[in-house]
């Protein structure tokens, strides 16, 4: 009975809250664990996060958000000012590929070939109408292929100088992270990385190929990173622009 009881007091685990902070109303997701000991904050693309221990109290739990409220209010503003513009998925948008800006066109009279990249543009071989939800899907399908492409071609360069064989490299549509490499030896790479710049893909590349020599993030994996990325540094700070962090 006792251990029902405290079941049905148990706080959840996530929940979404709002709260004044300096003046402005800011919504943010509650996550509660077992194993942390402190309350962390993250912004991101998403919004803010806090993380609490299982049994922090309101008290505490308030007294962190209003002592950090200056900073939440200053990073959130950040985000949203660098949120990139929603695309319309028509005939004429432009896009990112590479660090650069492809403009799509609907091209029917090719219906049923594969996209075709063209100079600046990015010709997609759809039926009139083209809804926006099928362009959509065609540039996602695109992006894939293209990221599988870059990727296979960017770590056949790495591997050789870190000395290291990845098991498998495969794409990754995550929200939270750039890439990842499992223990078994498998590379994880987001298909998003085809929207940005070469170098920075680079960067993601070495950064898990390097796991498998040292899975952690200590002075010895920096190091390796290092041997074939000297400018790592600049890079994983232009990494952060883009909203998800490695």
């Amino acid at each position: 009975m006792f251990g029902t009881l405290r079941r049905k007091l148990s706080p959840p685990a996530v929940e979404q809250r709002r709260i004044d902070l300096s003046g402005r109303p800011v919504t943010y997701t509650l996550k509660r664990s077992s194993k942390r000991r402190s309350i962390g904050l993250r912004i991101d693309e998403r919004g803010l996060t806090v993380s609490v221990p299982l049994r922090a109290s309101e008290k505490w739990l308030h007294s962190v958000l209003q002592d950090k409220a200056g900073w939440v209010v200053e990073k959130m503003a950040g985000w949203q000012a660098r949120q990139a513009p929603v695309i319309q998925w028509r005939d004429g948008e432009p896009v990112p590929f590479c660090g650069n800006m492809l403009k799509l066109r609907v091209v029917p009279d090719l219906y049923g070939a594969p996209p075709i990249l063209c100079g600046e543009n990015l010709h997609l071989c759809l039926a009139q109408p083209a809804s926006p939800q099928r362009i959509e899907q065609a540039v996602g399908q695109w992006y894939r292929q293209q990221a599988l492409d870059l990727f296979g071609q960017r770590v056949a360069h790495f591997a050789p100088q870190l000395q290291v064989v990845p098991r498998a490299v495969k794409l990754s549509a995550a929200r939270s992270q750039w890439g990842s490499c499992t223990v078994r030896g498998v590379v994880r790479l987001n298909w998003r990385l085809i929207k940005l710049a070469p170098a920075l893909t680079d960067y993601v590349v070495v950064h898990e190929l390097a796991h498998l020599l040292e899975m952690n993030h200590s002075a010895a994996f920096w190091q390796v990173v290092g041997s074939v990325c000297p400018d790592y540094r600049q890079l994983r700070v232009r990494l952060r622009e883009f909203g998800i962090v490695d």
